[in-house]
């Protein structure tokens, strides 16, 4: 070996230990940094609570935020970025406690739009490949890859191309890329690296299934990699097997189908669609199967150890709920989901409480969750708005938190009540205390035991459960969750008037008043935004006719794009300014005697002409929340 090889094997060895124990910042900065160098450009994060999709409570992925520009709309930064995206599913949090789940993530994204069809794959995987294995040094010989088989009945041919691409790679570290099709009755036993899936396992469309596609929108076959956890497990094994042996770590999706009347077309400039998990790479990095085990929850492992005087391993699952809820919790609050009893807020407080009640179990009886937010905070300096607001953050959730140990307290108390009343505790009543007290049905256990009693017909809690799930269910049909409902006429209408009633509560009330959220549909407009005290009927009489006289002036509505920067220097409105990219378009409505109506950073769909709008009228203006206030406007044809 030569001593320049020398150097290089010792530099290697070195890097190894390092990537193990990098912090999540130090992974982050890698990824994007690496994605930078190969020419796409950064984008921050989009808010956990999604201002244009009407479909969910939170951003679940990281191509949310990105559909609009998948579809077609231009991007102002241009057509390849990458970033990393904040992330909240809620339907996880029952299954919080395993090694795996999570319900707040981060998921890495890398996207090109309108990409060249001749070299977009190649240039995907190779960004994939060099990062991965060159720069975070993953073991080849653990990595595992699926790719679409194609469908004769669907006449989509196979992924040939990222086949090929993915053999080339595994070849160049002496990898031999051997092909394994469905039903993988070998599995791992004859070396299968590529394995071959059909399109309920490697297609992304909108709807699922390319069958099931809208005719005039893209989708395609997506190449999944997997790292193997377990290389000595079983033979049988395969990527898709859900053995718990192989961790997905990543995804690529080449869009390069659209669906058409007659069947499916290859576009001429396909999108592509990266996404990975940066729990899961820390995951695959550390070689432990436990998430809970990497640098991302290390620090707060420790401080959680300290706070409680127990081990992680002493009550597994009590950590990891403690861990993932108080981190979700503190991005939640940051993101503007203060915990409340309905809504983001509701889930916000779930995970709180959830996250309390736990540590109880671990012998914690005062207040930890503060202390337990700030590692998480600290050490999110990649997230610079969530570190300019740590203090408030960590108010609100200390807050929450005494709010809550009165509650138990209540609680505690109405059952000593009930007993002494009735003298049993059914599943019935445990769920009425935990709906109306919010006290949970495991201390309700817990205090019938020190009272010698026990949950009498304990099924019909799950009962009451049921019912009241469907109550809730049927009451909040159709109901508001963010943004824009569609991009209909009368909902494009609502949104441009929405523009002018800020602009008019502005004039009327003062330049401190910003949106704080709105939800557009096609009958009316919701718009919240802050002020402490509730308008008088002079001033929502003043504010309804600047919008009419802005309709009446048949203004032009026209955008230009700008660097965030001389938006903000030139006055423009905006109430997000931390969520928008370096570059913004901003919307102006002007009329013919150049007066400006309104000048604001916004994304979504608007009308040509205020002349269209009709009669502008505020139904109803109340409070949301502390220090925000609610309209509520239609508009009817004049």
């Amino acid at each position: 070996m030569t001593e320049k090889d020398s150097g290089i094997k010792e530099v290697d060895l070195l890097g190894k230990e390092h990537r193990e124990k990098m912090t999540p910042d130090q992974l982050r900065k890698s990824y994007i940094d690496h994605m930078k160098r190969i020419g796409a450009s950064q984008i921050p994060s989009a808010s956990l609570l999604p201002e244009n999709d009407p479909s969910t409570l939170f951003t679940g992925s990281g191509m949310q935020p990105m559909v609009p520009y998948l579809l077609g709309e231009k991007h102002p930064i241009g057509n390849e970025l990458t970033d990393i995206q904040k992330c909240l599913r809620t339907v996880d949090i029952e299954e919080v406690g395993d090694m795996s789940h999570l319900t707040f993530f981060e998921m890495m994204g890398r996207w090109e739009f309108r990409a060249n069809e001749n070299e977009y794959k190649k240039k995907q995987i190779d960004a994939i490949w060099d990062w991965q294995i060159d720069e975070l040094g993953m073991d080849p010989n653990r990595l595992y890859i699926s790719v679409f088989k194609g469908s004769e009945e669907l006449d989509i041919e196979r992924d040939t191309e990222t086949i090929r691409i993915w053999s080339e790679k595994f070849k160049s570290v002496g990898v031999e890329p051997i092909v394994e099709e469905e039903p993988y009755q070998y599995g791992t036993s004859r070396g299968g690296r590529i394995f071959l899936y059909g399109e309920k396992e490697n297609w992304w469309s909108r709807a699922g299934s390319p069958i099931d596609m809208p005719v005039g929108e893209p989708g395609g076959p997506d190449n999944e990699m997997f790292y193997d956890l377990e290389p000595n497990g079983d033979s049988l094994d395969h990527p898709a097997s859900d053995s718990g042996r192989f961790l997905e770590i990543g995804n690529n999706v080449f869009m390069c189908y659209k669906k058409e009347n007659t069947g499916f077309v290859k576009m001429t400039n396909p999108n592509i669609d990266y996404g990975s998990g940066l729990e899961r790479v820390a995951t695959a990095l550390s070689g432990d199967k436990d998430i809970y085990n990497t640098a991302l929850f290390l620090n707060a492992k420790q401080k959680l150890a300290e706070l409680s005087g127990k081990e992680y391993t002493d009550d597994l699952k009590s950590f990891r709920i403690i861990l993932d809820h108080v981190r979700a919790a503190a991005f939640l609050i940051n993101d503007g989901a203060e915990p409340a009893n309905s809504d983001a807020g509701y889930i916000t407080r779930r995970l709180l409480r959830r996250a309390i009640r736990a540590g109880r179990k671990i012998g914690i009886q005062g207040s930890f969750v503060e202390d337990l937010a700030e590692v998480y905070i600290d050490e999110a300096t990649a997230y610079e708005d969530l570190i300019a607001n740590k203090k408030k953050v960590m108010e609100i959730i200390n807050k929450e938190e005494k709010l809550f140990h009165k509650t138990l307290q209540q609680g505690e108390i109405e059952i000593q009540k009930h007993l002494k009343s009735k003298g049993k505790v059914t599943g019935a009543d445990a769920f009425y205390f935990y709906e109306t007290y919010g006290f949970p049905i495991e201390l309700t256990e817990e205090l019938l035991a020190e009272n010698g009693c026990r949950i009498e017909e304990k099924e019909s809690y799950a009962e009451a459960a049921r019912k009241h799930a469907e109550m809730s269910r049927t009451a909040s049909a159709g109901k508001f969750k963010g943004g824009l409902a569609d991009q209909s006429a009368e909902t494009t209408a609502l949104h441009t008037a929405a523009h002018l009633l800020l602009a008019g509560l502005r004039q009327v009330l003062g330049e401190h008043v910003l949106q704080k959220g709105s939800n557009i549909t096609a009958e009316r407009l919701r718009f919240d935004f802050n002020h402490d005290e509730k308008l008088t009927p002079e001033q929502l009489s003043e504010v309804e006719k600047f919008v009419n006289d802005a309709i009446a002036s048949k203004a032009v509505v026209s955008f230009s794009e700008m660097s965030k920067m001389e938006a903000k220097e030139s006055g423009v409105s905006a109430s997000f300014w931390d969520k928008y990219p370096d570059i913004v378009k901003v919307y102006t409505i002007r009329d013919g005697e150049g007066k400006v109506w309104s000048r604001e950073v916004c994304g979504g769909p608007h009308v040509e002409n205020t002349g269209c709008l009709g009669k502008f009228s505020i139904v109803k203006e109340q409070s949301s929340s502390a220090g925000v206030r609610r309209i509520k406007a239609v508009l009817s044809l004049l």
